[in-house]
């Protein structure tokens, strides 16, 4: 049963014969109800099925870092659900039971920042040091925006992150793993929010390449690193910075 809540021209929630009515942000909406399918389970509906649950499982785990990647894209729709149309069309890849994610063409944040086309991610003792050029200057670039820095899991399916790790005219930054990581396959990202959170950069995917060890050289004196007073824990022992961990 549909309710009309301002007369009869106003909007409607609710089921009204084939028409299903609908609220969201302050506007109402209506859409076909969905057909009944005599046969659910035809190869090619299992296909696509196994394409969203593919994409909902990796944006699931990085759901709160997507609230902020696609936020130029929630006039008319979710951050989550901007992300899901996207990772669909442009980064789910295979076919029938060998369904998967291509990484390089993910995108965890998009948006009309200017991004920066080079940077490295370098693993050692549980740590992951970005690096990257500064180009603040190109385009819409400042170097004020903050970078946000992302490593998703690829074998436990889970991500730890930082939404304001530095400024870009810092050039570094690093991110704690968790100690159960050492010897599974990461995947980096790397993006920046303008400083009054207006616009997103394109993220883009950094090759993870592993050391034995680093000298403090790696990290300049003079990188900027953005602290907050909030704690999460990563695991026994606490981390002082505004990072997360999913899963």
């Amino acid at each position: 049963m549909g309710i009309i809540n301002q007369g009869i021209l106003g909007g409607f929630s609710g089921k009204v014969g084939p028409i299903v009515g609908f609220h969201w942000k302050s506007k109402y909406y209506i859409r076909a109800r969905a057909a009944k399918v005599s046969n659910p389970r035809t190869p090619k509906q299992q296909e696509q099925r196994g394409k969203f649950a593919t994409a909902f499982s990796f944006l699931k785990a990085i759901k709160p870092f997507i609230r902020i990647g696609y936020k130029e894209f929630t006039q008319e729709k979710s951050a989550f659900n901007a992300a899901m149309s996207y990772i669909l069309k442009r980064a789910v890849t295979g076919n029938g039971k060998e369904i998967s994610i291509d990484f390089n063409r993910a995108l965890v944040s998009m948006g009309t920042l200017m991004p920066v086309f080079e940077g490295t991610a370098t693993q050692n003792e549980g740590q992951m040091y970005f690096n990257w050029q500064d180009n603040s200057g190109m385009g819409n670039a400042e170097d004020t925006d903050i970078a946000m820095i992302l490593v998703y899991n690829k074998d436990k399916e889970t991500a730890v992150y930082n939404t304001e790790a530095a400024l870009r005219s810092g050039c570094h930054t690093l991110l704690q793993l968790p100690a159960d990581w050492q010897n599974d396959e990461l995947i980096a990202y790397l993006s920046f929010c303008s400083a009054d959170g207006s616009c997103v950069a394109n993220s883009i995917r950094l090759t993870v390449t592993m050391t034995e060890r680093m000298s403090k050289a790696t990290i300049p004196d003079n990188a900027i690193f953005i602290r907050s007073l909030i704690n999460h824990s990563f695991s026994q022992k606490g981390f002082q910075d505004r990072s997360y961990r999913s899963g």
